[in-house]
């Protein structure tokens, strides 16, 4: 597997990680613990360095499966993890608010530490932008953690290029993860010039649509009753049957490179920035085979400009969130 560094900070990953919330949640029932366990370090077998889970997936759980499965290999792999949300302390609803208040942020941190069996945090990322909490004072209290040892490298999910900014005046950021694929390029037009500026990296979540790039997805498929994409305005059949015409470009593509539509996806990922992890996740071996083969796939820049040429006629249908949650994205 090659590596790819995120920014100045220098922290070496594999070039394509993977995302661990959907093996607890979000994508129907969660996966079987122990062939879940096998799988990552399956990953790690075949390469894979790079592991992305937060305290909320679950809450807790997918944290405890990422403990029990790399603990034993904790040397070779970088772990990144979030805080940001306020569980709801009776366990019903998962979240129920966002809290990045400093003491909330050194106790998730704790929390965390225990739940993933280890002295450090590789990547600790604030998880949605707290507009009731200055980011100087979340970067502060990084910072401190990153002081004394518990957190290597700080990092931001889904934030505005102004919050990018003034945190980055606090503590240094290493890396941000958005959403990022061929039917989410919003990151392009402000966060990449700010992040080349400032010499940070990019991790690119969903680099496969939430499943839809792959090409196993159609207006017709019929989602598990708990799946979260039921939720999701780029879900709907209506806009599934308009957005087909991304998966036929990239099926174009793919045959022509003796390669799959998802090999693609993640490939046009790869290729646009050198310092960007795309971390897509998957429950089956099968998958994962698959998506590592994306990293041997060499787009040229004439199949760059034909794919950028293709998708600006497409105008991808339905918002990624519903409006609540859409809103908790780019402060």
């Amino acid at each position: 597997m090659k590596k790819r560094k995120l920014g100045k900070r220098a922290l070496e990953v594999s070039a394509i990680g993977f995302g661990c919330m959907g093996m607890s949640m979000s994508y129907g029932p969660a996966g079987d613990r122990q062939e879940m366990v096998s799988l990552l370090r399956k990953a790690v077998d075949l390469g894979v360095t790079f592991f992305d889970t937060a305290e909320v997936y679950g809450p807790f759980v997918n944290e405890e499966l990422v403990g029990e499965a790399l603990s034993p290999l904790r040397q070779r792999v970088v772990i990144a993890t979030k805080f940001g949300f306020k569980l709801d302390p009776t366990g019903q609803k998962g979240w129920i608010g966002l809290d990045s208040r400093p003491q909330h942020i050194k106790e998730v941190a704790e929390g965390s530490l225990k739940r993933l069996k280890t002295e450090y945090i590789d990547l600790f990322y604030q998880h949605r932008v707290d507009p009731d909490v200055p980011i100087e004072d979340v970067a502060g209290a990084v910072k401190e953690l990153i002081q004394q040892g518990k957190v290597r490298h700080f990092g931001l999910s889904e934030a505005g290029v102004q919050t990018i900014r003034r945190a980055h005046a606090v503590q240094p950021i290493t890396a941000v993860q958005n959403e990022y694929s061929l039917w989410t390029r919003t990151p392009e037009v402000e966060v990449f010039p700010a992040l080349e500026q400032l010499g940070i990296g990019f991790v690119a979540y969903s680099p496969l649509g939430r499943g839809f790039l792959t090409g196993k997805i159609d207006e017709n498929t019929t989602f598990d009753p708990s799946d979260f994409r039921n939720n999701l305005p780029r879900f709907t059949p209506e806009a599934r049957k308009a957005n087909q015409k991304l998966v036929d470009l990239l099926g174009r593509i793919a045959a022509r490179k003796k390669a799959t539509p998802a090999q693609i996806a993640i490939a046009w990922v790869l290729a646009q920035r050198p310092w960007i992890a795309p971390i897509p996740g998957t429950r089956k071996l099968e998958r994962l085979e698959e998506n590592i083969g994306a990293a041997e796939i060499e787009l040229t820049s004439e199949d760059l400009r034909e794919i950028d040429a293709a998708a600006a006629t497409i105008r991808v249908q339905g918002a990624r969130y519903p409006e609540n949650l859409e809103q908790m994205t780019g402060r």
